[in-house]
């Protein structure tokens, strides 16, 4: 062990462990790890937003701790195990001679630093890159049936974590186009494939909700170069901090000597000109690219070792990194460090003082599956977000954890009223009012669609499918229908009632799990030609829901 791993790399292992456990434990969730947390409760192939395997890594710390700690435990160890397959990849003997350098370069990239504890599908994907890319450097040093095993499971794991892996297999593939020719890298293929079928199995069940709603549904904008271009070079430079001329100087004067740096530029290069060719078309996250940080980080320590002057300077500024984050990270314990409220901060505080108020009814949050799986987290007590037209689905929309708060008294918050029994400002600064709902009764669950998945604007009597999944009848007279109109970035313009009358005339309901058929007319909207238009319903006097998906509208 000692061989591989000297004595000091292994107390700088043991450092960088010590420092993320404690942080983990003393450090207030952030709202996606609440809502990761959320999917934890019930472990399934899949969730509305992302791959399973964030919520694995929860389920498996929260079976061991409590609290924040068992939410951020596996992300600790993780990272420890990428640290690990990085330093075994770099093959140069002087490595053993600057440990501090090769830790200190980990500790200077800002969202590989917070990934270490936080637990986000990121830091799966950081640890499945590393292991991929380990087990890729010793598959092309012998190919084995055991090696094509261990490829097709990690390569699985890889897309288990984040659906953006298809991108570091696909450019690793492409720097070696041999492999379509070698037997056993195509059953790493067939392995991978069969053991990711339970996920293409949920997806289809759901009728592929998550693609869905990554590649179509979500809102857009116009393209402007200063939100979408310049701010996708800006999350290049945020990846790596300070130390940015060095890493990508490093990827600059990196060449292809042998098949596996070849790999490791081509996952680089391929991943830096994907987005960027994305960003013409939408805004980027810095997240996005954050599986650079494995490559680059081979390639920038190897540069360091072989270039004394980059040496002598990267490890000062990296040494101002390591200082700026270190009070960064006391910060995020210890808000009045920085005058900054950030989201670790006060979740407990503002949990208390709702949950004191309601005492035992149930909290159903309008338009906040982050708050209501915070409330969930700090009280110990199940919430429910519901969402409007005017928000987007979640978990919350397909999970059927609506029928928990059926028929129930529940409190219901909303920042979209201005007066209720009692009001608290959350932590994004917005007044939320708490009003009772006696008698909840959401249909969140009814979908609508048309034939061919497109609508006539000027057409009367269109054919609308209104399928009910629930074990009972919906009486008509309980729904107000609505249609909003989109424009060409699926953001809505206009909201209107929609006119329409059941093929069977004498239709009263909606029968359970069964579809009801309308004829409906569209009112002209007001703005002009838009694009698309989702159909809307209000149950029981609830504010109208998000009941289909984007439709395109044809004259």
């Amino acid at each position: 062990m000692t061989k591989t791993y000297p004595k000091v790399f292994l107390l700088f292992l043991g450092a960088f462990l010590l420092l993320n456990l404690l942080q983990s434990s003393f450090t207030q969730l952030i709202y996606d790890e609440a809502y990761y947390w959320y999917y934890s409760q019930n472990l399934s192939w899949g969730y509305f937003d992302h791959p399973p395997m964030v919520a694995l890594f929860i389920w498996l710390g929260t079976s061991l701790f409590q609290g924040e700690l068992g939410v951020r435990l596996i992300s600790s160890l993780a990272q420890l195990g990428t640290i690990l397959l990085v330093w075994g990849m770099i093959e140069n003997k002087a490595k053993k001679k600057f440990i501090p350098h090769f830790f200190l370069l980990l500790f200077a990239m800002p969202l590989f630093n917070v990934y270490g504890f936080f637990t986000l599908p990121d830091t799966p994907l950081l640890f499945f890159t590393a292991l991929f890319l380990f087990v890729y450097q010793s598959f092309l040093q012998r190919h084995s049936l055991l090696k094509a095993l261990a490829m097709g499971l990690v390569m699985a794991a890889l897309m288990y974590s984040k659906y953006h892996a298809i991108l570091v297999i696909l450019f690793v593939l492409l720097s070696n186009l041999k492999l379509l020719k070698n037997k056993y890298a195509w059953m790493a293929v067939g392995v991978a494939l069969l053991a990711y079928t339970p996920h293409f199995i949920w997806l289809y069940e759901h009728d592929f909700v998550t693609v869905k709603y990554h590649i179509f549904e979500r809102p857009n904008q116009p393209y402007n170069f200063a939100g979408f271009t310049l701010g996708y070079l800006l999350n290049l430079i945020v990846n790596f901090g300070l130390l940015f001329p060095l890493f990508y100087w490093a990827l600059f004067k990196t060449k292809g000597k042998d098949v596996f740096t070849r790999g490791l530029l081509f996952l680089s290069y391929g991943v830096i000109f994907f987005f960027l060719f994305s960003s013409f078309q939408k805004r980027t996250q810095a997240q996005w690219v954050i599986v650079l940080c494995i490559p680059m980080s081979i390639m920038a320590y190897q540069f360091i070792l072989n270039h004394a002057v980059w040496r002598k300077w990267g490890i000062r500024i990296a040494t101002v990194s390591l200082v700026l984050f270190l009070y960064a990270r006391a910060w995020l314990i210890y808000q009045p460090l920085l005058p900054k409220v950030f989201e670790t901060h006060y979740n407990k505080e503002w949990v208390k003082k709702l949950n004191d108020f309601v005492k035992d009814d149930p909290v159903v949050f309008e338009n906040s599956y982050r708050q209501s799986s915070m409330y969930h987290f700090y009280s110990g007590k199940r919430s429910f977000s519901l969402n409007n037209i005017f928000y987007r689905r979640n978990q919350y929309s397909i999970d059927g954890s609506e029928a928990l708060f059926r028929n129930k008294r529940v409190a219901y918050l909303s920042r979209y009223v201005n007066s209720g029994a009692f009001k608290y400002v959350n932590p994004g600064g917005d007044t939320v009012y708490v009003n009772y709902k006696e008698n909840f009764k959401p249909l969140r669950r009814l979908r609508c669609y048309t034939e061919n998945g497109e609508v006539h604007l000027k057409d009367t009597n269109q054919l609308l499918k209104i399928y009910n999944p629930y074990p009972m009848e919906v009486a008509l007279k309980d729904l107000a229908f609505k249609v909003s109109y989109l424009n060409e970035y699926r953001q809505i313009k206009e909201l209107k009632n929609l006119e329409y009358i059941p093929v069977n005339t004498t239709t009263k309901s909606l029968k359970a799990q069964d579809t009801t058929y309308f004829k409906f007319t569209l009112k002209q909207p007001n703005y002009k030609n838009p694009s698309f238009l989702r159909f809307s319903i209000s149950e029981n006097g609830l504010p109208t829901g998000i009941n289909s998906e984007s439709i395109k509208i044809t004259e």
